[in-house]
């Protein structure tokens, strides 16, 4: 069921349940992030591995110190000025974060997420809210009500809507150590906005079956078609006798079967439009759909990220 109802899907998280939620980023899966019951119907629901950890939402950076150690000064800074946005920061959790959240790990991701309505929600919450992206695992990420509906309406008792998801794609995940950032998930928030903190940053480029953030499996946000990244127009004469989809930057190759990121060649709107378009092609009468990567810079990193991983055999 999809509604507006702030005070319905309260009721529900405060009775353990699990709704989906909306958030800048992609829509989530949200429960009670201090109850191991609410925490495993999620998993549930997603058909989630449990060794993939979830992500704390939280609405004020004061909260943060409730569920964590300590917070180094670098990311404490990163917290105040990104914080609503698309960043996950991992910090050293406190025992009141349940096992179960953290896929055993000792590490907690926390943000606070930019959509009023999610921030309403959380402000009514004697509790913080884990909520990985709402849709069957590994499968293309959310970013309408709709979309939740269309995987696990069925599954689920509610679907909080907050239209689509500006961003589109899911937050950047980092951890702090001294004064150096280590990314762990490529995201909303680029490597360039981050090097105005700090020049030592390391992007972890491996995929783990062990992961220590959400995101970082080989195979994931992947259609039902086979997807392949590269030269389009080389590609096309490979799967000539194939009906094909195209994903492209920018580029018009004149076909239906199509979504174009941005015209204009924006980031911005690339990263707003991808899991949707990816959602579209997937649902034509196609055999394959045939991408390329965008330029390795702000953004882009993130999409092509998301991009390897939608095709990785």
């Amino acid at each position: 069921m999809i509604g507006t109802e702030i005070e319905k899907a309260r009721e529900l998280l405060l009775q353990n349940e699990v709704v989906a939620i909306p958030t800048e980023t992609v829509y989530g899966l949200a429960g009670n992030a201090l109850s191991a019951v609410a925490v495993s119907k999620i998993f549930e629901a997603k058909n989630r591995p449990y060794f993939d950890p979830l992500i704390v939402h939280i609405s004020s950076v004061s909260e943060v110190s409730n569920y964590v150690e300590e917070i180094p000064e670098l990311a404490f800074n990163l917290m105040e000025h990104f914080w609503p946005g698309p960043l996950t920061v991992l910090l050293q959790k406190k025992s009141c974060i349940p096992d179960l959240t953290t896929s055993g790990l000792n590490e907690v991701g926390i943000r606070i997420p930019n959509h009023v309505t999610t921030l309403e929600l959380l402000k009514s919450l004697p509790f913080p809210l884990a909520a990985p992206s709402a849709n069957p695992f590994g499968y293309i990420s959310p970013t309408s009500a709709a979309h939740v509906e269309a995987q696990l309406g069925g599954k689920i008792p509610y679907i909080l809507n907050g239209g689509n998801c500006s961003v589109g794609i899911e937050s950047t995940v980092l951890r702090v150590q001294d004064n150096e950032i280590e990314i762990l998930r490529l995201g909303g928030i680029s490597v360039e906005d981050l090097q105005r903190f700090t020049s030592k940053i390391l992007i972890q480029q491996h995929s783990s079956s062990s992961p220590a953030a959400p995101g970082m499996l080989t195979n994931h946000y992947a259609p039902r078609k086979p997807i392949y990244v590269g030269n389009i127009r080389e590609m096309m004469h490979s799967f000539s006798s194939q009906k094909i989809g195209i994903l492209s930057f920018k580029e018009d190759f004149q076909m239906e079967s199509q979504r174009i990121l941005s015209m204009k060649g924006s980031f911005t709107e690339a990263a707003s439009n991808l899991f949707s378009y990816m959602r579209e092609l997937d649902q034509m009468n196609i055999d394959v759909i045939l991408a390329e990567f965008l330029p390795n810079e702000n953004l882009g990193r993130a999409i092509n990220d998301k991009l390897k991983r939608a095709s990785a055999k």
